[in-house]
């Protein structure tokens, strides 16, 4: 598209016209995108020469992305997931001719190296909410569907996933019951301590009940246990419940591959799913699980039993909200008293 066929928009204008066009998203997906993109807006103010968005330039994308790394003392993670918001809303203003076609394509999301990443990483809420439409659609209560679903929901360990019997399903009280059974072959992380029941909603009760009357093998375990999730042969280990989860992850599953390979032909296709850079951990999704709780105003005592991890750790390992999020949540639960 050449600049000529662009149409004048003011940034707070692409801005509200990004956000109803995210009507169907929640509520907290929502409010976190406007957050990140009110930094692009308040920095276009300051720079004076952007009142319309047809004159923004790579260039452009580039200071900013240099001023809002300094301007918010931003780790690469908190960087990454605000940028990720720009393309989509940059691509967003490409599509009503606000922007240059493929100007998107500029912005340079920074990649996250081994130790950074594995411990700050976390499953983002428009990611999961894709993926769960996903299976809504065209998966709807299979193994993945499910496993996804209590992943995200209850924001439990894969290995507490991999305890779970059908009995600990109880559909009548909406709930699951975590327990502790080393002599069995399952174990809880925290062992006794970690029992405890994790309330269900009524739609994923509804997508686990549907599972186990149509979809689930009827199969039993070694110790003659009846598995949750499992494959026609039995309990799949742990490593063959991640697997379940890298694969689901892998980004082309709901969209385009941000590495620009071709499904068909993609070396992380299959088996080796668990090497794709893009997919997401089990425990990144607990983590995001997590962060998606807090950033709802759920207390941070109501999370920590949900997900049995104690405060202090709930807030150093967890908790992802950056100190700029957590101010104006604050601000917003208390009022003028903050």
């Amino acid at each position: 598209m050449s600049q000529r066929n662009l149409t004048p928009i003011e940034p707070e204008t692409a801005l509200e016209l990004y956000l109803d066009s995210r009507s169907d998203a929640s509520d907290n997906t929502i409010r976190s995108h406007k957050y990140r993109l009110q930094h692009f807006i308040r920095w276009c103010d300051g720079k004076g020469d952007i009142d319309d968005l047809n004159n923004l330039s790579g260039r452009d994308l580039h200071e900013y992305r240099v001023w809002r790394k300094a301007d918010g003392d931003l780790n690469v993670v908190s960087l990454k997931t605000q940028l990720s918001t720009l393309r989509v809303f940059i691509k967003f203003c490409a599509s009503i001719d606000a922007v240059r076609d493929g100007l998107s394509e500029k912005i340079l999301i920074p990649t996250i190296e081994g130790g950074e990443g594995s411990r700050d990483s976390l499953m983002e809420v428009a990611h999961a909410e894709k993926l769960l439409e996903h299976l809504r659609k065209f998966e709807y209560a299979s193994r993945e569907h499910v496993l996804f679903l209590l992943l995200w929901h209850t924001g439990i360990r894969i290995g507490t996933v991999h305890s779970l019997d059908v009995k600990d399903f109880e559909e009548q009280h909406q709930r699951l019951s975590l327990v502790h059974r080393p002599e069995s072959g399952t174990r809880l992380k925290n062992k006794s301590d970690g029992e405890r029941y994790v309330a269900l909603s009524e739609q994923v009760v509804t997508v686990v009940a549907d599972y186990l009357q149509e979809v689930r093998p009827s199969v039993e375990d070694d110790a003659g246990r009846r598995p949750l999730i499992t494959t026609p042969y039995g309990r799949p280990v742990k490593t063959t419940l991640r697997k379940f989860v890298y694969a689901l992850t892998q980004p082309c599953v709901v969209g385009d591959c941000p590495l620009d390979k071709e499904r068909d032909t993609c070396e992380y296709d299959g088996a080796d799913s668990l090497k794709c850079p893009e997919s997401i951990s089990p425990h990144s999704i607990r983590r995001g699980s997590i962060t998606n709780f807090l950033s709802e105003d759920v207390p941070e005592k109501v999370v920590s039993d949900r997900m049995n991890v104690d405060q202090k750790t709930l807030s150093k390992h967890y908790d992802r909200r950056s100190e700029e999020e957590q101010t104006e949540q604050r601000r917003e639960y208390l009022g003028y008293l903050d």
